[in-house]
């Protein structure tokens, strides 16, 4: 690979990088340079992106995992870190749906679960890897997040509340490395994307008239490659 290219040398890991905007994401961000760790429980899905990834030149390792096993997060860590020095970007983009409800009709059960892996598992991420994190000279961690998010809509409470502590966090944690490290921190907002997830919760939509997934790829790969400050959000049209 040649090391002319903007992200050669970096290190990326990209959460639910099976399909949708995690898999074009890895692959953009490989094709820059970067090696990419690609993470989501289905191998199979890994390893399709994996191969897309070296066919085009890229370098890139698969780790199957399920984020919501927070025992599974540590040893990732410890394989990473045993081979590389400094992790320098981290995206959050693994998440779940879960059933559209109104607020009183929430199942606990599928709350709970949607609450780890939509914010226990990313705050899990950096804890484990905020020594990586901190070696880098210009880290960026970058959390997906949703209009729901900030401006609540009826039916979405489960999903929106996820979304909205997760910005939270990601942001307190970027105001926590401002002035300690090279970390900075960024929100991005998809927008109204082709992905599985869009087509389960709008299923009388045309996909044809959704920007695909390697738009929003492309302007996190832009949004890396930037002097975005810390705390930047980012929406994504299209």
């Amino acid at each position: 690979m040649s090391d002319t290219l903007p992200l050669f040398g970096k290190l990326a890991l990209v959460t639910g990088a099976s399909r949708g905007i995690g898999a074009a994401t890895a692959e953009v961000l490989a094709a820059a340079g970067a090696h990419v760790i690609l993470t989501a429980r289905t191998s199979g899905g890994l390893e399709e992106v994996e191969d897309r990834i070296h066919q085009a030149g890229g370098s890139a390792t698969i780790a199957p995992l399920d984020l919501i096993d927070g025992e599974s997060i540590g040893r990732l860590a410890q394989a990473i870190s045993g081979r590389w020095k400094a992790l320098d970007i981290l995206v959050l983009n693994a998440a779940t749906l879960g059933s559209l409800a109104s607020v009183p009709a929430i199942d606990a059960k599928e709350f709970a679960r949607l609450l780890m892996l939509n914010i226990a598992a990313p705050q899990a991420l950096i804890a484990a890897f905020d020594p990586m994190l901190r070696a880098s000279a210009d880290a960026r961690v970058i959390a997906l997040t949703s209009s729901v998010g900030a401006t609540p809509r009826a039916y979405w409470g489960a999903y929106g509340a996820s979304k909205a502590a997760l910005e939270t966090l990601v942001g307190a944690y970027g105001e926590e490395m401002k002035n300690i490290s090279a970390i900075r921190t960024h929100i991005v907002d998809p927008g109204a994307t082709r992905t599985a997830m869009r087509a389960r919760a709008f299923p009388g939509e045309d996909p044809a008239t959704l920007k695909g997934p390697e738009t929003v790829a492309r302007a996190i790969h832009d949004l890396v490659l930037s002097d975005a400050p810390n705390g930047h959000r980012l929406r994504v049209e299209g």
